[in-house]
């Protein structure tokens, strides 16, 4: 089954999210072979979490949490507080808590732990930086970030993000992509990970979804800048998979 996440990054409060799920349902027409995973703001979870209860194929998740279950980490919220605002996965590790908020290897390699304690579904977000793809170092930095966070047996999605494609427009190729996600696959079988299903982000769109979903490696898309229309991230979400 193919995953179609949308990452609302800051956008998007409560009542606009309730409004956006509306419309999205009225929109999308269920699909069997696909699930929808939508991940808004903190402050949005419950909203979003409640508008899709008991809709198959549709969850919320949380953008991201901390690796302790409580305490006093004042702005942050732990795995068991996302679960109880009805998050059922978590965004792990994404460039942004990386590059911009300066998460470490380790430090996602802890929330990825600490999602599977709240049981949550993590969500591993890995990618190379446009200099450290020019240096050919892509398939080390995507390693070590795996290395780094996946253990043996765990439970997961990956979630391939070239840091230069993500909000630039830029994008990597449908080969591209595929060569990386087929590292990423025998990376984790390898180490006996159950793999679930490995997505592409980086300026995905409904210019290029079906292209890059043609690619057989690709398991599914994490989407931001064009899953904040709900009109047209249902047209995304239905792309034709040839």
């Amino acid at each position: 089954m193919n995953v179609f996440a949308a990452n609302w990054k800051m956008h998007l409060g409560p009542a606009d999210a309730r409004d956006y799920v509306t419309t999205f349902l009225r929109t999308y027409t269920p699909q069997p072979d696909r699930a929808v995973w939508f991940f808004p703001p903190a402050v949005s979870l419950q909203a979003v979490a409640d508008a899709l209860a008991g809709k198959e194929g549709l969850l919320a998740g949380a953008q991201d949490i901390h690796w302790e279950p409580k305490g006093a980490f004042t702005g942050a919220i732990s795995g068991p507080l996302a679960a109880q605002a009805g998050a059922r996965a978590v965004l792990v590790g994404h460039s942004e808590r990386r590059h911009l908020f300066g998460e470490t290897d380790a430090e996602t390699g802890r929330k990825l732990d600490a999602a599977v304690a709240a049981g949550l579904h993590p969500v591993l977000c890995v990618g190379e930086t446009l200099a450290q793809r020019e240096r050919g170092e892509t398939l080390a930095v995507v390693t070590r970030q795996l290395a780094a966070a996946v253990k043996s047996g765990v439970d997961v999605t990956i979630a391939y993000e070239p840091v230069w494609a993500i909000g630039t427009g830029r994008n990597a190729t449908p080969q591209d992509a595929a060569a990386v996600h087929r590292a990423i696959r025998r990376w984790l079988e390898a180490r006996a990970t159950p793999i679930i299903r490995i997505l592409y982000g980086g300026s995905v769109n409904l210019k290029n979804a079906a292209e890059l979903l043609a690619e057989r490696e690709l398991d599914g898309v994490l989407v931001g800048g064009a899953s904040l229309d709900p009109v047209a991230w249902a047209q995304l979400v239905q792309t034709r998979i040839s």
